[in-house]
């Protein structure tokens, strides 16, 4: 018999918050950076892969929505509350420039080196980021995206759009 995976255990409102403010509090590019993400990575409830693959182009400012390519090359298209597509532009305006080396870069999330971050950097920032805020719980990217869905649910959405928007058959 196979033995059952248990779910990750979803963050509180409360926790999500402190986790997505501590970024907000510097004004620099490396932090506006990780606001975007965590902010990304919680309204949409992406995979960590979809997020760092994730072009400038995926990302539509004005019509509050991201383009994203999941399991299977499957494309969704994913609305996104206006909060973090303020934190995402403020990002993609002020921040994302002075991380940029190369002028033709198309990555939307960009490293020190001003390359395309990584999945693994971004379970580093992660992890740092909400120890500073104080979250003794297991914060991982997967996590972002299972309290996305549990509050959604909570929240009274239904289960068929919840799954949609994760991306599940």
């Amino acid at each position: 018999p196979k033995v059952g995976r248990s779910l990750p255990n979803p963050l509180t409102v409360e926790q999500v918050e402190l986790l997505l403010e501590g970024p907000r509090r510097s004004t620099a590019s490396e932090a506006r950076r990780s606001a975007a993400m965590f902010e990304l990575l919680y309204a949409t409830g992406m995979r960590v892969t979809e997020l760092v693959s994730l072009n400038i182009g995926d990302v539509n400012l004005e019509e509050h929505y991201v383009r994203c390519r999941g399991k299977g090359f499957k494309e969704r298209i994913i609305p996104v509350y206006p909060e973090a597509i303020r934190v995402l532009k403020t990002y993609v305006e002020d921040a994302r420039p002075d991380l940029r080396r190369r002028t033709d870069e198309q990555a939307l999330f960009l490293n020190r080196r001003g390359d395309r971050l990584t999945r693994q950097g971004l379970w580093l920032i992660l992890k740092t980021c909400a120890r500073q805020a104080g979250i003794n719980a297991k914060v991982t990217p997967h996590t972002l995206r299972h309290s996305f869905a549990t509050h959604l649910l909570h929240g009274g959405a239904a289960l068929r759009h919840v799954q949609e928007l994760l991306g599940h058959a």
